[in-house]
């Protein structure tokens, strides 16, 4: 994988590599709840995108609520959307101490891990990237985004109790996903973006840079996405060492980009849901373009969407935004 992302850098071409799964589901007639929930049709749906575009790599869904149902969180699934945590599950700073680790074995995590099971079987010509959340936001969802907020402040022995507990629970994740065959791990931690420069660093960066350096390797690297960035804490994100850097649409690409090493890979940042979802293809074409204009002089960038592309995104437009980039390796 230190190989693909050097490839990606020295080759004359852009390459992409959106966040996308739900156009996959879709085209194989099936529901978000099925795909969530069953990981032959997640597969299915990741499989049938490589067949479709020549991505750089194939990405598993980002899911936000795998890790946090695990520990015990309630979710809302639905046909339509992605899953959501209902309400938070701990209340207090006695119910971070009592909080146990899960197995793997817990939650929708077997379907997950039989999800990139068999998608690193099926596809050979790319690598495979699995998704897992980051510490600060499994934390945030667990003990609710504004009141870990304010606990930072108050308690914050207590988030690093909740953020090692967490922590420890995602590097299993990782091991486990690892040994499934996949290339290497798309980490969202969006939650992060919220908190300044050093607090991300604290309370986020320290504890990705751990796992990054369990899991890193000639073979498997880490993605660490963070949409909630609009460029005020692209320090602490490069801070934890990892491979590739996948930017929201919050921040200007040509701007966080001269922060990412030359080494690394950036990622970004198509917002998802004005451009792909809502956009037309023209208005596609048009960003699309624009955005690989301004990052022109960047040989690390890889174009992507901004986050997970959501459901009922127009296959018309991820058409558009393929066609886009061929055009202009063209040039």
């Amino acid at each position: 994988m230190k190989q693909w992302v050097a490839d990606i850098i020295h080759q004359k071409e852009v390459t992409a590599m959106p966040v996308m799964t739900h156009p996959g589901i879709e085209l194989n007639g099936n529901t978000v709840r099925e795909a969530v929930s069953n990981g032959k049709v997640h597969a299915e749906a990741v499989i049938k995108l490589t067949q479709a575009y020549q991505s750089a790599a194939a990405c598993t869904i980002m899911d936000l609520t795998t890790e946090a149902e695990s520990f015990g969180a309630e979710i809302a699934f639905s046909d339509e959307a992605v899953p959501a945590v209902v309400g938070h599950m701990l209340t207090d700073v006695k119910s971070i101490n009592e909080l146990q680790v899960p197995s793997l074995s817990s939650g929708r995590i077997p379907q997950y891990l039989k999800a990139n099971l068999l998608a690193a079987r099926a596809i050979q010509d790319r690598p495979v990237f699995a998704g897992c959340i980051g510490p600060f936001s499994l934390a945030g969802r667990l003990y609710d985004m504004s009141e870990i907020m304010v606990l930072i402040y108050e308690h914050p022995d207590e988030v690093h109790t909740l953020l090692a507990k967490c922590t420890k629970f995602i590097e299993k994740y990782c091991e486990a996903l690892k040994q499934t065959g996949v290339n290497g791990v798309l980490m969202a931690e969006p939650a992060a973006g919220l908190m300044s420069n050093d607090d991300c660093k604290t309370f986020s960066s320290a504890y990705v840079k751990y796992i990054v350096n369990k899991v890193q390797d000639d073979n498997f690297i880490v993605v660490l996405h963070n949409c909630g960035n609009q460029g005020h804490c692209t320090e602490a994100m490069v801070e934890t060492g990892a491979a590739a850097y996948h930017f929201g649409n919050k921040c200007q690409m040509e701007e966080v980009i001269k922060e990412v090493p030359p080494t690394a890979l950036a990622m970004g940042n198509l917002d998802p849901v004005s451009l792909f979802k809502d956009g037309t293809p023209e208005q596609m074409r048009k960003a699309t373009l624009d955005l690989l204009e301004k990052t022109r002089q960047y040989p690390n960038f890889v174009l992507s969407s901004g986050c997970d592309t959501p459901p009922h995104t127009p296959i018309e437009n991820v058409n558009e935004f393929f066609k886009a980039l061929d055009d202009w390796n063209k040039l």
